[in-house]
């Protein structure tokens, strides 16, 4: 990956420095312009290339990686992470149906959404089986 091209941040936004580099990295992983197994640049280079602190760099990748889409190993570096397989249509339709019902019956139940949105997550917090 090649920093400067890929990768811009305005220092006139109002979103933090780290979070423009995490999203732009995120979107370039999600829309195939960086593929598994890829490595992305060193901290101090990719910070030297957009003029940031290397903090400001450490922070998007931890936040990368914390979200399952890029592995830092010491002597590899950082790497695009092997993602999932997308959703079969037939699961996304059965999910989004299942989705709707929850609400419809936390509502009937006289739930708030911050209550559902609460207990959703709480439920995904929840061990795999």
């Amino acid at each position: 990956m090649t920093a400067t091209p890929l990768i811009r941040v305005d220092p006139g936004s109002a979103v933090p420095p780290f979070e423009q580099v995490r999203q732009q990295i995120a979107d370039l992983i999600r829309l195939g312009g960086l593929v598994a197994g890829e490595k992305l640049p060193p901290v101090r280079q990719l910070a030297g290339d957009l003029g940031l602190a290397n903090g400001t760099v450490a922070r998007a990748y931890q936040e990368l990686e914390a979200a399952g889409l890029v592995v830092t190993r010491r002597a590899a570096g950082t790497r695009v992470a092997d993602l999932p397989a997308p959703l079969s249509e037939d699961l996304a339709t059965d999910l989004a149906r299942r989705a709707r019902d929850y609400v419809r019956a936390g509502r009937r139940g006289g739930a708030t959404d911050a209550e559902l949105a609460e207990a959703f997550a709480v439920a995904l917090e929840e061990p795999r089986r």
